[in-house]
């Protein structure tokens, strides 16, 4: 791999794409934060509790034939600061149901038995906006279906969904509505489907200046607002990202929204497909969050060897809350399909030296998936 030195403070330019983060030379997040990887382990927002014996595997069907009829019951089975993996496997049928495994519960995976992920759906419909039983709403992060907050957390062969309805509720504000929310380390999602509307997918990691590594693979992701977003280092690969119509039909949207910090990996998409049933060049690949007005953030989205339909844009990248795109790291490599386009001042490409320092194990260092 390709070493380059760790990236200069920030500064204002155009096109500040080249911000290629070696693992083994990345400097500390933050002053109090975590150093960088694999020189040491991602630190926690807290440490975990003592480690006790796993639970045995846990079976969950509705129908009563397993350990338990909720996915729910079966997270709450498993005892604080599980030192071991635990599967959790899910009978086919669909669970409307919030789902919520904390922090200290790690190594737990969780599998749909059935033929694919469309066989179980854990499903529910907050949003933002929504309000809650004890007062105020639940904002963006709460309104998730399903909440994935401890480390090495896996699924597999299943759906996570948000089924809010935006028309229904138009006179409501906040519409964010995510499915699936991961704030740990080392979390992989294999062969599911998440899907809603507005922020589906937010890749989080447990504080700001904290490490949350996430791989997602033979996946589908579904939405058209910021539906996959967060501040986590993910890659996401051998994957459909599927834009969808707005719920009043109309064909606008954007696929990413990183709020990645400075000096650590954002969102890497490669060897995938973004297509969709929308109208074409409507969809940006992304635009650049920087959460609560934070400008020290550095968001990143890279898009490589992936095939782009029609309804992206030729620009595909857009400026947010008044921060430029141009200020942060966006990028494309190699892609194909009618929504590919040549590097231009709108459309910045890496070379193929830079891309050397764009690929899987930079962003995961010594966790291999």
């Amino acid at each position: 791999m390709r070493r380059v030195p760790p990236p200069e403070p920030r500064r204002r330019r155009r096109h500040r794409v080249l911000v290629a983060v070696p693992l083994a030379l990345t400097a500390p997040l933050l002053a109090a934060g975590p150093s960088g990887w694999p020189g040491g382990e991602p630190a926690h927002a807290a440490p975990l509790p003592a480690a006790r014996p796993a639970a045995a595997d846990i079976t969950v069907a509705q129908d009563g034939s397993g350990d338990h009829t909720t996915v729910q019951a079966a997270i709450d089975a498993v005892p604080a600061g599980n030192d071991a993996p635990v599967t959790i496997d899910v009978a086919p049928g669909t669970y409307r149901e919030l789902v919520h495994i904390p922090a200290d519960k790690p190594h737990i995976r969780l599998t749909g038995t059935g033929d694919g992920p469309e066989d179980v759906t854990i499903v529910y419909d907050n949003s933002a906006g929504t309000a809650k039983p004890g007062g105020g709403t639940y904002g963006t992060s709460g309104s998730a279906t399903f909440m994935a907050d401890a480390d090495d957390f896996q699924a597999r062969n299943l759906t996570f969904a948000n089924d809010f309805d935006e028309i229904a509720h138009a006179d409501q504000s906040g519409h964010q509505a995510v499915a699936l929310r991961t704030r740990g380390d080392r979390i992989l999602l294999e062969n599911v489907v998440a899907e809603g509307d507005q922020d589906t997918l937010l890749l989080d990691s447990a504080a700001k200046g904290v490490v949350g590594r996430i791989l997602v693979t033979d996946s589908t992701i579904r939405g058209n607002v910021d539906f996959i977003f967060g501040r986590a280092s993910a890659v996401i690969t051998d994957s459909v990202i599927e834009v969808t119509r707005r719920p009043d039909g109309s064909s606008s949207g954007y696929v990413t929204a990183p709020s990645t910090a400075a000096g650590t990996p954002g969102f890497l998409i490669t060897d995938s497909v973004i297509t969709g049933d929308v109208s074409d060049r409507t969809y940006y690949l992304g635009r650049p969050w920087h959460a609560g007005g934070d400008a020290a953030l550095d968001p990143q989205t890279v898009v490589r060897d992936t095939e782009l339909s029609a309804a992206v844009r030729q620009t595909p990248w857009t400026d947010m809350s008044g921060f430029p795109w141009e200020e942060d790291r966006f990028a494309e490599y190699h892609n194909t399909g009618p929504g590919a386009g040549p590097e231009s001042a709108d459309r910045p490409h890496l070379t193929d030296a830079e891309a050397a320092a764009y690929e899987r194990a930079d962003w995961f260092g010594d966790w291999t998936p």
